[in-house]
C-alpha cells in the first residue's frame, strides 16, 4: 500500500541516525519499515481516536524492541539518541495524521529500550 499522506511520504524517518555511523543502516532500514508500516495501517484503518492509534503505536514499538537484539548483534543499541529520534518519529506520524492531542511517552508506552 503506497502512503497517501504527502506529509509522511516525503518525511526521512530516522535520518539523524543514518548519519551517526554507531547506528547499522541495514537495522535502521528495518526501523524505517516498522514506522512505514505504522502509517500504512493508520491510513487503511483510520483510527478514530487516541486509543485506537495507542494500539496501533503499540505494536509498531514491540517491533522496535524485538530490534534490540539486532542493534546489540551489530555493536549498537537503542540508547538516548537513538530513543528520542524513534520516539519522535512516532510523534511526527501521530500529528501527520491529526492526532495533535497524542502523548508523546503513551505512542511507545510499550517500549523496552
Amino acid at each position: 500500500m503506497a502512503i497517501t499522506n504527502r506529509q509522511v511520504a516525503e518525511h526521512a524517518f530516522l535520518l539523524p541516525l543514518y548519519e551517526d555511523d554507531y547506528f547499522p543502516d541495514h537495522v535502521l532500514d528495518r526501523g524505517r519499515a516498522v514506522l512505514l508500516r505504522l502509517c500504512e495501517r493508520i491510513e487503511a484503518e483510520r483510527p478514530a481516536d487516541l486509543a485506537a492509534l495507542y494500539r496501533l503505536t503499540e505494536g509498531a514499538t514491540e517491533e522496535f524492541n524485538a530490534l534490540e537484539a539486532e542493534f546489540e548483534a551489530a555493536g549498537s543499541e537503542i540508547e538516548t539518541v537513538a530513543r528520542e529520534e524513534i520516539g519522535g518519529a512516532f510523534w511526527f506520524i501521530a500529528r501527520a495524521y491529526g492526532f495533535e492531542d497524542a502523548d508523546g511517552e503513551e505512542l511507545i508506552a510499550a517500549r523496552e529500550w
